[in-house]
């Protein structure tokens, strides 16, 4: 990606849905990574922009007057347009919030422990998403609100995915941005040291109960208005968690692995995927499954560290 176009916005102005107050500018593909799409906030006192994505490069004078950030968790794609904003008040949840300050706390989130794939995602995300870290970020916590003047919007705190990974509220308008809850056909990601299979699991039976008429992800989906369809999509995303749990037992079925083993054989991305994470993101979402399948009794390991089904 050449930097010099993405920093600009000379770029034909993105596709965009207007709610009251609430804009939504589409990434590319809806969004699909590496874009995302871009929520601003316009209240009669000041602008948020909620996530700063690759797009956000593409807006102008609209995103670049934005006074205050409000990220709904923190990884790459969602840090792309930080740069733009160096005198905006960056606020984040506070379980994700060395993450954002630092490149040695996203590294930490990740669980990335050899340092040579360590810097070639410091390389990565530098030369694909602009990538700094905002020492200056500040916490907020689970109902946090920000009145923008006749618009608010309010946090709530929905892990998994990360640790701090929230649901942003605006109202009146009544937009829930729900960010990487993507609802796409991956399904939902948990491989981070920070997330949480468990986490994940409640917060998605907890998501319909936030009082939402439209739904925005970060990815893919782009904007739902209709709550029936939503609701479909959300059931479809949610069975994904127990196909990956059906795919690990028939792995154990054909034979007895050890972890290592189960990696090599990947659960999550295709064996031609590859990326600085991906062992990583295997390992922790692998452990996980093989964690409640030990705890149902229906996977047993050995004193080798050898998993079989029962």
């Amino acid at each position: 990606m050449d930097s010099d176009v993405s920093k600009s916005s000379s770029r034909l102005q993105p596709p965009r849905a207007d709610f009251g107050r609430v804009s939504v500018f589409l990434g590319e593909k809806n969004g699909k990574y590496p874009d995302a799409n871009q929520i601003i906030v316009r209240g009669s006192d000041a602008r948020a922009a909620l996530d700063t994505t690759l797009v956000s490069n593409h807006i102008g004078p609209e995103f670049d007057a934005a006074e205050l950030v409000v990220l709904g968790h923190v990884h790459e794609d969602h840090m792309a347009g930080l740069h733009r904003l160096p005198a905006a008040r960056v606020m984040v949840h506070e379980a994700d919030l060395e993450a954002a300050r630092s490149f040695d706390g996203l590294v930490a989130a990740f669980g990335i422990v050899d340092p040579v794939r360590a810097q070639d995602m410091l390389d990565r995300f530098r030369r694909n998403f602009f990538y700094a870290p905002r020492p200056d970020a500040q916490s907020y916590v689970d109902g946090t609100s920000w009145d923008l003047g006749q618009v608010k919007i309010s946090a709530f705190h929905m892990p998994g995915h990360t640790a701090g990974h929230c649901v942003l509220l605006v109202e009146p308008e009544g937009v829930a941005f729900i960010g990487d809850i993507d609802l796409t056909g991956f399904g939902p990601y948990y491989g981070d040291a920070s997330s949480s299979l468990r986490d994940f699991r409640s917060s998605l039976v907890r998501l319909p109960e936030i009082p939402a008429k439209v739904w925005v992800t970060s990815h893919h989906r782009g904007i739902y208005t209709d709550r029936e369809q939503f609701l479909r999509d959300l059931a479809a995303y949610q069975s994904k968690i127990d196909e990956r749990e059906q795919r690990l037992l028939d792995m154990l079925t054909q034979a007895p692995k050890t972890l290592n083993q189960l990696v090599e054989q990947r659960l999550l991305y295709p064996a031609s995927y590859e990326s600085p994470w991906v062992e990583a993101a295997e390992t922790r979402t692998i452990e996980q499954h093989l964690d409640e399948l030990l705890a149902d009794g229906r996977v047993q390991v050995n004193e080798l560290g050898v998993y079989r089904r029962v």
